[in-house]
């Protein structure tokens, strides 16, 4: 086990993983983390929190020393600029005609560096757009082509279900998610109900998957020809969470048999 602090990043709102140097730091104190060799403001959510090492989703960070109200001013000062450097990004690119749609940007806390990141439907070449930046605002600059996913969980929003979208608030990691999952919870195959507001498969769909996957185990298949004492019938429903099947005998009508009932003899 190993002492981390929690955090979230001011300039891009990730969730990270901070070594602790003190036990002073409290929930919702600033501190100044180093990443990949930059100074940056985060906001502590989870302070001395103890987790296996195997079990950190994300690289464990620096922490340099609790923010001072200097600090504080310097990263007030950055988002100021960063909106300008956005808006001028936009413009570049637009003379340019490189068709990209820019999703945020952010300076370290020197502002040394200059991050933007954006989505486009191909891969763009920006070397002539990072250079023009650069020329400007005099620092190095780093464009990211992130995915629509990536795009929803830094801008956020509202999912089907009413809630604060998943990825904006606790997910860290994107799994795989298939069009056989939707299908494993015989949900209608209808985008406007299966995919998210980032226009893919919706992240939630996963989570119980494999407990579809258990129950339909209990139940025979769909189509299948069911043997009981009535007789043999065909399998036209099922119904997972209340764990039914109804099967048609033709003249006699359709039955409903309870998954109790269901011992793999069908065909």
């Amino acid at each position: 086990m190993i002492d981390v602090i929690i955090c979230t990043l001011l300039a891009n709102k990730n969730t990270i993983f901070v070594s602790s140097l003190s036990t002073d730091v409290s929930v919702g104190d600033f501190i100044v983390c180093n990443i990949n060799e930059g100074l940056y403001i985060a906001r502590v959510l989870k302070a001395n929190y103890k987790i296996h090492s195997k079990d950190l989703t994300s690289e464990l960070y620096k922490m340099e020393r609790v923010a001072t109200k200097e600090d504080l001013k310097k990263h007030s000062n950055n988002m100021s600029k960063s909106d300008e450097a956005l808006s001028e990004a936009k413009k570049i690119a637009k003379s340019l005609k490189l068709e990209m749609s820019f999703v945020d940007s952010y300076f370290n806390l020197d502002k040394s560096q200059l991050f933007l990141s954006f989505v486009s439907e191909t891969r763009i070449d920006f070397r002539e757009l990072a250079k023009k930046i650069a020329q400007k605002y005099r620092t190095r600059v780093e464009l990211r082509q992130i995915g629509v996913r990536d795009k929803a969980k830094k801008i956020g929003g509202l999912g089907p279900c009413g809630l604060f979208l998943c990825c904006n608030t606790f997910l860290t990691d994107f799994d795989s998610v298939s069009i056989n999952m939707a299908k494993n919870q015989m949900l209608a195959l209808n985008p406007s109900k299966i995919n998210g507001v980032c226009g893919r498969l919706l992240c939630c769909l996963g989570y119980e998957n494999d407990v579809y996957s258990e129950l339909r185990k209990k139940l025979p298949k769909i189509g299948a020809t069911y043997e009981t004492k009535m007789g043999a019938g065909k399998v036209v429903s099922i119904d997972l969470i209340q764990q039914t099947f109804s099967v048609d005998f033709g003249d006699n009508g359709i039955v409903e048999f309870s998954g109790d009932e269901y011992h793999g003899n069908s065909k």
